[in-house]
C-alpha cells in the first residue's frame, strides 16, 4: 500500500486547467501529486492529514512580473509572496536582470528605477556576485535556498552594460559594433538554452539610472536603436520564447514597433506581454487603444498579451519622490537633484515652480499620474493638522495655488510628508472587463520593488476575490474555475513553464484556501522588516486567507505561519527553465 507525505482531504479541488472544481482528497508524495480522488484516502497511509474541508485546494500562483533579483540573494525565502499563495515568481522584469552586467552596473540599473535604496542593494551584488553568465546564474540560483521557484528573463538594459559598459550602453551616440552585437546574441542564446524564458526591454524613458557614474540617465535599453532589439528578438523567436516589453507612455504609436516584430506572417509569432494595461484617471482614452491593439494583433496572427493589475493602482509617495514625477519636465528636474538643500532651492525658484504649474495644468497629453493634487490624500506629516486632508483642500483653505502648496510642504516637511494616490483601475466595471479579456495576462505586482510606494504581493487573492464578488453578486465575469487558471495553468501555458498544475504526476505547489477569508481589505497596506535587509516595506496582510502552502511538496507555510525553514533549507522552490518545443 503507497503511503504519503500529506493527505488534504475534503477540498473544493482546482486542478489549474479551467476544469470544473469538485471535492476531492489530494495525496501528496516525494513532491509530486500521488493521487487525486472523490474517494476517500486511508488517513493512516500519510505522515501528516489536511483537513481541507469548506476550504479551496489550488495550485500555487505564478507571479509573472516580480524585481526580486537581488532580494532572493540574501533572503531567499521571499516570503511576503509565498504567504500570499505565490510558489513560482518571475525575474529579470523591464530589462533588468543582474546577470551579464559587473555588481555596481545591475545595482545602478536596478535602484533608482526599482526604488530601493542603492546601499543596501550595492554591497548585496558585491558580496554575492560571481557569475557573469547566464549558465552562471542559473548554477548559482540552483544552489539557494528558494523559497518560491523562480523563472527568468534576461534584461536587455542588463546584457547591453555587460557587453558595452555602462558609459557607452547610456551614449545615444554609441550603438554597438557588429562583434558587440554577436557577443550579445551570444550571451542571449546562452540563456535560452539555459531556460531563461526570453528578453525583457524599456522604452519608457523615465526610469533613470543610479549611482555616481551615468545618474540620471535613462536605462540603457532606452538608448538602443529598433534594429538592435529587433535583431535579438530573432533569436527568441525561434526558441519560441517570449519579449516583455514597455513602450513610451509619451508617445503611444511607438507600440507599433512591437506589435510590428510579434505579427506571424511568413513565420511564427512572437510571444510578447507589454506593460501595461489600465485605466488610467489620466489617460482614460488609452483604455481604448490597449484593446484595440490587443485585439487587431491577435487577429493578424499575433501572440500578444497585456500585463493587467487586477486591483486599485494606488501609489504612496514620501514628498515629491514618486516615480511617476519622471514623466514630466518639472518633476523630473526635480529628481534629477540628489542635494536636499539644491532641490528645495530649485522648488522655491519662481520660474520652476511657473514651469511645474504649466505640467500640472496639461490635461490631454498621455500620462500616467493623473496630475490632480485633489486626488492626493495625505497621511502623515510632522503638521498633524495636514493629516487626513488632500493638497487641494489646504491650498484652497490657506488661499494659494496646490502646485505652490505642494512644493512649499516639500520645501518645509521633505520626505516626512507621505500622500498616496489611486493613478488607475479606479472604476470597478471598467477593470472587470479587463480581466475578463482571455488574452490579457493577470499580473504586474512589482514585488520586491518600490518598497515604500505599493503593496501588491497578494495580487493573486485580490483576483480571486474580484470574480468570487461578481459571482456572489449574480454577475459574474467568469467562473472560480476560470479565475484560479488565470493565475496559474494559463501563465504557466503561455510562458511554458512545467507549473500551474496540480493533477496527478503534477509537481505538488498546493495552496489551501478559506474562501469565507476574502471578506476583507485586500487593499490595506501595513509595514514589515524586510528579511536581512534592515529596511521596512509596505506589505500585505490578510489573516484567515492562505491556511497552507506546500512549495515542491514541502510545507512553507504551515497553519498560516511561515515555516522556519523556508529560506534556510533547500529542498523548497527551484529554478524552472522553460520547456522545450
Amino acid at each position: 500500500m503507497a503511503h504519503y507525505d500529506f493527505i488534504v482531504t475534503g477540498g473544493r479541488y482546482f486542478d489549474g486547467t479551467g476544469a470544473p472544481s469538485s471535492i476531492r482528497n489530494v495525496a501528496i508524495r516525494d513532491g509530486r501529486i500521488a493521487r487525486v480522488s472523490s474517494d476517500p484516502i486511508p488517513e493512516d497511509l500519510a505522515d501528516r492529514i489536511i483537513d481541507a474541508t469548506g476550504k479551496w485546494i489550488t495550485p500555487g500562483f505564478l507571479d509573472t512580473h516580480t524585481h526580486y533579483d537581488a532580494e532572493m540573494l540574501v533572503s531567499p525565502s521571499l516570503s511576503e509572496s509565498i504567504r500570499h499563495g505565490v510558489t513560482t515568481v518571475l525575474v529579470g522584469s523591464c530589462s533588468l536582470s543582474m546577470v551579464c552586467s559587473d555588481y555596481e552596473d545591475a545595482s545602478d540599473i536596478f535602484t533608482r528605477v526599482e526604488t530601493v535604496p542603492r546601499e543596501r542593494v550595492l554591497p548585496i551584488l558585491r558580496d554575492n556576485k560571481c557569475w557573469s553568465t547566464p549558465r552562471e546564474w542559473v548554477e548559482y540560483v540552483r544552489q539557494l535556498p528558494l523559497g518560491p521557484n523562480v523563472i527568468s528573463l534576461l534584461g536587455h538594459s542588463d546584457l547591453r552594460v555587460g557587453v558595452m559598459g555602462l558609459s557607452r550602453a547610456t551614449d545615444l551616440y554609441e550603438q554597438p559594433t557588429e562583434p558587440e552585437m554577436l557577443h550579445m546574441e551570444g550571451l542571449l542564446e546562452e540563456a535560452l538554452e539555459a531556460g531563461f524564458l526570453g528578453l525583457s526591454t524599456m522604452c519608457l524613458k523615465w526610469d533613470k539610472v543610479d549611482g555616481d557614474r551615468e545618474w540620471s540617465k535613462s536605462l540603457p535599453s532606452t538608448y538602443a536603436h529598433w534594429k538592435e532589439v529587433s535583431r535579438l528578438n530573432k533569436l527568441v523567436r525561434r526558441y519560441g520564447r517570449v519579449h516583455q516589453g514597455a513602450p513610451n507612455a509619451a508617445t503611444p504609436l511607438q507600440i507599433t514597433q512591437y506589435i510590428r516584430e510579434c505579427l506571424g506572417w511568413l513565420r511564427n509569432p512572437l510571444k510578447t506581454t507589454l506593460i501595461s494595461q489600465m485605466d488610467l484617471k489620466g489617460s482614460g482614452y488609452l483604455n481604448f487603444l490597449t484593446k484595440l491593439t490587443s485585439k487587431v494583433t491577435n487577429l493578424l496572427r499575433g501572440d500578444f498579451r497585456w500585463q493587467v493589475l487586477p486591483t486599485p493602482f494606488t501609489v504612496y509617495a514620501d514628498g515629491i519622490d514618486v516615480v511617476f514625477f519622471e514623466e514630466f519636465g518639472a518633476g523630473e528636474m526635480a529628481l534629477d537633484l540628489k542635494d536636499e538643500m539644491e532641490r528645495n532651492e530649485l522648488l522655491q525658484d519662481e520660474s520652476y515652480r511657473r514651469q511645474f504649474r504649466k505640467f500640472y495644468g496639461e490635461k490631454l497629453s498621455p500620462r500616467v499620474w493623473q496630475r490632480d493634487f485633489g486626488d492626493a490624500m495625505i497621511i502623515d506629516c510632522p503638521d498633524q493638522s495636514l493629516i487626513g486632508k488632500n493638497f487641494d483642500e489646504v491650498a484652497r483653505e490657506r488661499g494659494i495655488h496646490v502646485v505652490d502648496l505642494f512644493l512649499d510642504l516639500v520645501v518645509e516637511h521633505g520626505k516626512a510628508i507621505r500622500w498616496y494616490t489611486t493613478v488607475g483601475n479606479h472604476r470597478k466595471d471598467v477593470l472587470k472587463k479587463l480581466v475578463r479579456d482571455p488574452r490579457s495576462l493577470i499580473t504586474f505586482s512589482d514585488a520586491g520593488a518600490h518598497i515604500r510606494n505599493m503593496a501588491f504581493y497578494n495580487l493573486p487573492l485580490r483576483m480571486l476575490k474580484l470574480a468570487k464578488e461578481a459571482i456572489d453578486e449574480g454577475n459574474p465575469i467568469m467562473t472560480m474555475e476560470q479565475a484560479v487558471h488565470r493565475l496559474t495553468g494559463d501563465q504557466a501555458n503561455w510562458f511554458n513553464v512545467d507549473a500551474g498544475t496540480i493533477r496527478e504526476g503534477d509537481r505538488a505547489d498546493v495552496v489551501v484556501i478559506d474562501p469565507d477569508g476574502f471578506d476583507q481589505n485586500l487593499e490595506a497596506v501595513h509595514w514589515a522588516e524586510m528579511e536581512n535587509f534592515g529596511l521596512k516595506r509596505l506589505v500585505n496582510r490578510n489573516p484567515g486567507i492562505v491556511k497552507y502552502v506546500l512549495v515542491n511538496g514541502q510545507m512553507a507555510v504551515d497553519n498560516e505561519e511561515i515555516v522556519p525553514e523556508l529560506g534556510k533549507a533547500k529542498g523548497f522552490g527551484s529554478f524552472i527553465p522553460a520547456q522545450r518545443f
